[in-house]
């Protein structure tokens, strides 16, 4: 049957089809890279600092801490975790930024999952961090830094560096989400910041006071720490491979449910 058009009007153009899942996950996550090179203090910053604390510890404070040397050895494990916490913190400004200046709701307006912004940040997050993590090795080398690890030992470690820092941005995504405005984000996640230094990060253990001890022992990051140390120089894990898993996975899952839950109710509101 042939269609027929009434003279002078031009046949309705059809709709555009959205945007396929994949191309707007890769615009988010090119957007959120994007802003990482337009700001390179932020990445100088999440890498300068631990590496700054790492050259302060072990030039500095080594002698007193471990009079026989090879401290070096025993804080680059710390040291990774404590760059991954400051690399991660970023995203927990740039989601409270995304959610203060409006540009959520311009997203809304698009055929897509205004939500994917938010999983474009952590996945910019992990790249930024795993390349910070590999500079700050890189110099922990040039320092003395001497792993005993084989490939095996190696890839275990950045496996379990990646789930962590995958896990701690979700986490300081709801962060972003939660607070007011970014600077109340910068805040807030100031205790996540501080929980290597309460841990076997720097020092053992065993070394702390009794009330001290029992919440370094059985705080998130001691196991995780533990772990990357026993891949990376051959040091007895225990069970803290299991905990170290288990407490990355509690993360991710608390962090991805409360970004999805927060999410939804602020950007409803809009």
């Amino acid at each position: 049957m042939t269609t027929l058009t009434a003279p002078g009007h031009a046949p309705a153009p059809a709709p555009a089809a959205p945007p396929r899942a994949a191309s707007v996950f890769a615009t988010f996550v090119g957007r959120s890279m994007l802003h990482t090179l337009r700001t390179p203090d932020a990445l100088v910053m999440a890498i300068a600092l631990p590496t700054m604390l790492m050259v302060l510890f072990t030039q500095v404070f080594g002698g007193a801490i471990a009079p026989g040397g090879g401290y070096v050895d025993y804080v680059v494990p710390g040291i990774i975790l404590l760059c991954a916490g400051f690399g991660a913190a970023s995203v927990a400004v740039d989601v409270a930024t995304d959610m203060t200046t409006g540009v959520i709701d311009r997203f809304r307006t698009m055929p897509m999952r205004a939500e994917t912004v938010i999983t474009g940040h952590v996945v910019a997050s992990l790249v930024r961090n795993l390349v910070a993590t590999a500079i700050v090795i890189g110099v922990a080398l040039l320092l003395g830094f001497r792993p005993s690890a084989g490939p095996i030992e190696w890839i275990g470690m950045g496996a379990l560096v990646a789930l962590y820092i995958l896990a701690i941005t979700w986490v300081f995504a709801a962060i972003g989400l939660a607070a007011s405005n970014p600077e109340a984000a910068n805040g807030y996640g100031f205790f996540l910041m501080f929980l290597p230094y309460v841990s076997s990060a720097f020092v053992p253990v065993d070394t702390m006071p009794e009330w001290l001890r029992w919440i370094a022992e059985n705080q998130p990051l001691t196991p995780i720490i533990e772990t990357i140390r026993g891949l990376l120089l051959g040091t007895d894990i225990g069970t803290s491979g299991w905990w170290a898993l288990g407490w990355c996975v509690a993360f991710l899952a608390v962090g991805a449910v409360l970004t999805r839950v927060l999410f939804r109710a602020k950007a409803g509101r809009r």
